[in-house]
């Protein structure tokens, strides 16, 4: 249960802002899906999804979010409501349809976009007032990505969103896979093709031990930042969340062997270092982030611990 306070300080005195739930859950979907991105760092495609005559459902929201994985929002006022168990239904409708979502996202967001869907990385958002201890425990239990998030509204303007778990499943399924064609496309833009004919489990396979224990010091790090947070690996690198993306990790195992990071940073206000830093905001990149950071080597590990942390602290 949650028991967060908000306060407004000024001229030497505080008061508390009371919090409250949406009058009804309409509200809070709407305003969610108006700055869907901004809250989530999720892409907008639909709200009231049809599931069809058979299935005869509607899916609060769909998205995609910025690692190109489908988002199932599901929406409750309050904390009794079984919103969990209405979102594996529709989790397991999605994957077990995912012609119909890759034509929305077509429509939508063109075909580029459908291509680099990354399934396996599929997500369930359950939006609440608060949660039980039953909800996060039975969470924990289940091999799925599903994320829970606390919200609360202060005033007519302050929207609070808590992340209440820090778990992920190391990939979704389908029960009825279907057999799908791989794009090899990157998750940005197409202008880094150093590594187009390799995965990120490729690259770690032919990793030399001391790059792969570079990998794993830096992976290391970026979790002891916070319990909050989510480890995603994905086809072509490993994405580490809040509610959104803060930091994207992989690794070039040939040629010039070297950990990338991508990290959520204004490169304007960072002091690059040519070979160890670099601004990639109108360059093509895997990941999301505009700050690369390129360690070769244990001391450039320790100078990119500061950087991974404002990326953490700022995000």
């Amino acid at each position: 249960m949650s028991d967060i306070k908000l306060f407004r300080y000024a001229n030497n005195s505080a008061s508390e802002l009371a919090g409250k739930s949406a009058a009804i859950e309409r509200t809070l979907q709407r305003l969610i899906e108006s700055q869907m991105e901004t809250f989530l760092g999720v892409r907008f495609l639909a709200t009231e999804y049809s599931t069809g005559a058979k299935h005869r459902g509607r899916i609060d929201s769909l998205g995609l979010d910025e690692n190109g994985c489908p988002v199932i929002i599901e929406y409750k006022r309050h904390s009794n409501e079984n919103v969990i168990n209405q979102g594996l239904f529709y989790l397991d409708w999605l994957l077990d349809h995912k012609a119909d979502f890759r034509l929305l996202v077509m429509d939508t967001l063109g075909k580029d976009e459908a291509d680099r869907i990354e399934w396996n990385g599929t997500r369930l958002l359950c939006i609440a007032a608060d949660f039980t201890r039953y909800d996060e425990h039975a969470v924990a239990q289940i091999n799925r990505n599903i994320e829970l998030i606390r919200y609360k509204l202060f005033g007519e303007d302050l929207l609070l969103l808590e992340l209440v778990n820090g778990a992920s499943a190391a990939s979704t399924q389908s029960v009825a896979e279907v057999d799908e064609p791989v794009s090899e496309k990157p998750a940005k833009t197409p202008a880094a093709s150093t590594l187009a004919m390799k995965t990120h489990a490729d690259q770690m396979a032919t990793a030399s031990p001391e790059l792969l224990a570079l990998f794993e010091q830096t992976r290391s790090f970026i979790l002891a930042q916070g319990d909050d947070i989510i480890e995603k690996p994905l086809k072509l690198y490993v994405a580490f969340r809040r509610l959104k993306n803060f930091a994207c990790m992989s690794l070039i195992s040939r040629q010039d062997p070297h950990v990338f990071l991508m990290l959520k940073l204004d490169p304007a206000i960072v002091e690059l270092e040519n070979g160890f830093t670099r601004d990639v905001t109108n360059i093509g990149h895997w990941g999301t982030g505009d700050l690369e950071v390129v360690l070769r080597k244990p001391g450039d590990f320790e100078k990119a611990k500061a950087l991974i942390e404002r990326a953490y602290q700022e995000n």
